[in-house]
């Protein structure tokens, strides 16, 4: 058994979280975090709640993870999860012509500008109002790309399709450009997966295949967290003197 020297950190449990999962992204294991968390059914975490995470003397010498590191990666994770879940009420509003679809778009875009502040401690401003407009113009091109679908407008579906991947071409480019953690080949792979995943469940919404669309979704919203993970891990490893 690993020595510890205290409890390790407090964890707020996200979605899709497991302590399989925990235990291999922080360099522990399940047994150690049954230990730390006695009252705790591993069976039944809820969204939200608190558990507690052992830290070993090894991982605290070669890997240590600090509760800044832990916040960040909740707080991205929560970004993403609003990126995927404000799309999914747009496409809703969208297809059904909704009375509030001005709203929600409004609301969806907001999320551009909360990625832009989320790095803008790390990166600067200059970085942050980049990415943001970046973020901006891929929810844009979304709502296009489903405002053609929904029209049976095929030119109009191809030109917004085009912008999208091209925006995702720059996202990658410029996520690699600041964090040599983010290989370009990397993160342009990431962000195509997404699109392709988004697009699947627009097409499943508008055909109104909502059993499908469900499922699509489930997986939407899997990918979005590995993508957060993946972003908020640069940065940490980037800046290890911040965390």
């Amino acid at each position: 058994m690993n020595d510890f020297s205290n409890r390790g950190f407090t964890y707020i449990v996200q979605p899709g979280d497991n302590y399989w999962l925990l235990a291999k992204r922080y360099h522990t294991t399940t047994e150690e975090i049954f230990a730390v968390n006695p009252e705790v059914n591993p069976y039944y975490l809820r969204v939200g709640q608190h558990i507690s995470i052992p830290v070993t003397q090894h991982a605290r010498q070669n890997d240590c993870i600090s509760q800044a590191a832990v916040d960040l990666m909740s707080d991205m994770r929560s970004l993403w999860e609003e990126h995927v879940a404000w799309t999914r009420m747009t496409i809703i509003s969208l297809t059904f012509s909704l009375p509030d679809v001005e709203f929600v778009i409004a609301r969806l875009l907001q999320n551009a500008t909360d990625m832009g502040n989320m790095i803008r401690p790390l990166y600067g401003d200059a970085a942050a109002d980049t990415y943001a407009a970046l973020i901006k113009e891929h929810l844009l091109f979304a709502a296009d790309l489903v405002k053609a679908a929904i029209a049976g407008d095929e030119e109009a579906a191809m030109i917004a399709e085009q912008k999208w991947y091209d925006n995702a071409d720059e996202i990658a480019l410029f996520l690699s450009s600041i964090n040599r953690f983010l290989p370009e080949e990397e993160v342009r792979a990431m962000f195509y997966r997404h699109l392709d995943l988004t697009k699947q469940e627009a097409v499943a919404m508008i055909n109104m295949n909502y059993q499908k669309d469900i499922q699509i979704y489930d997986e939407v919203e899997e990918q979005a967290r590995e993508m957060a993970d993946t972003i908020s891990e640069a940065m940490v490893r980037l800046y290890p003197n911040m965390f």
